[in-house]
């Protein structure tokens, strides 16, 4: 059993509960992570909605520099947070690639973000995304926040973290793809991003209720973990 440490709900960064996930559940989790068996489950921080997408110009994996304006004729932007090592997102990449082809059809637009420690989390390192990229077939930009300055100005917490802006770039949506979990046997719909996507796109209002994400904590730097992480 690999151990996730979390916390109440009442220590900074959002930190959840007590939770034991079996990595034998997660196909294709290595074991243990690195020489560190103990991850912090952490929830989304919920950025206020209606916040303006941060801008941002990163580096794909082979060294190509995207940034926010190369986006700017999409009818939506969905922002993740997410890397290759964390269980949580292993258990979504079907999903992830799939929208990454729902947006090449439907005209939005659609980027993932790394932001780990790459120098402690070597499988998150460019070579690594490179080889998820072509193993999982993904047709979205995934970007390298070697700084993590871009996950500082999203307040972004965990991975998965999914954000989606509407037409002008104000935050409509936050939180968790579905309710499905590594190990809960809840099947991955994309229920809730999908349903607000296609109310942003419909020219609808997204429902304000939104349930946070959750996921592995993201990697910070020594030193470079945000105030609210704790």
């Amino acid at each position: 059993m690999t151990l996730f440490r979390r916390r109440s709900r009442r220590d900074a960064g959002r930190r959840v509960g007590a939770v034991r996930i079996s990595s034998a559940r997660v196909p294709g989790a290595p074991k243990p992570w690195y020489g560190d068996e103990t991850m912090v489950m952490t929830e989304s921080q919920m950025l206020p909605l209606g916040t303006i997408a941060p801008s941002f110009s990163l580096p794909d994996p082979e060294g190509n520099e995207v940034s926010l304006r190369d986006f700017g004729e999409a009818k939506a932007l969905l922002v993740v947070f997410m890397c290759n090592h964390c269980p949580f997102v292993q258990h979504l990449r079907t999903a992830l690639a799939e929208f990454g082809r729902d947006a090449q059809a439907r005209g939005y637009a659609m980027i993932g973000i790394n932001s780990n420690d790459v120098v402690k989390y070597p499988a998150d390192d460019a070579a690594a995304m490179r080889r998820e990229i072509a193993e999982h077939r993904y047709v979205f930009p995934y970007l390298l926040d070697e700084t993590q300055a871009v996950a500082h100005a999203y307040r972004a917490a965990c991975t998965p973290d999914f954000y989606l802006f509407d037409g002008s770039r104000k935050l409509v949506y936050r939180g968790q793809l579905d309710d499905s979990r590594p190990g809960n046997g809840r099947p991955v719909t994309g229920a809730d991003l999908r349903q607000a996507i296609d109310a942003v796109l419909a020219g609808r209002a997204v429902p304000a209720e939104q349930r946070p994400s959750v996921g592995c904590n993201i990697k910070w730097k020594p030193g470079n973990a945000p105030a609210w992480f704790g």
